[in-house]
């Protein structure tokens, strides 16, 4: 059974900087994309950023591109979200998602997705 569980969430000031973790068990790791995806309350739920299994290619929301870094520890089982240059619109709660059976490839739509952790809260003050 797959588990996600995210960490590294919580209240920082705009321009600051956070670190999300989301550490995988029950998977062959080295075998998922994965994917970070976010909800603000009263939005639906959208694209962050993802990565290949391979680490060989990552995908950004325009939103996001040149503030935030996807990367993956397959040793670790575990992949992390580097958010820098952190605005008020970035708040939000922040999902990680794994797909089985990837193609060595990133994917970007939330159906593309399998198992989902249950979320850490990012918020952001102005």
């Amino acid at each position: 059974q797959v588990q996600l569980v995210e960490s590294g969430g919580g209240l920082v000031q705009a321009g600051g900087s956070l670190r999300l973790t989301c550490a995988a068990s029950g998977v062959r790791f080295s075998f998922y994309a994965l994917g970070w995806f976010r909800q603000a309350p009263g939005k639906e739920r959208e694209f962050v950023a993802a990565i290949s299994r391979s680490a060989s290619s990552t995908d950004y929301a325009d939103s996001v591109k040149g503030r935030f870094t996807i990367s993956r520890d397959n040793a670790k089982n575990t992949v992390y979200l580097q958010m820098n240059s952190l605005k008020p619109e970035d708040t939000a709660v922040y999902y990680c998602a794994v797909r089985a059976f990837a193609a060595d490839r990133t994917y970007a739509k939330r159906d593309e997705y399998g198992d989902w952790g249950q979320g850490t809260q990012v918020s952001v003050s102005s």
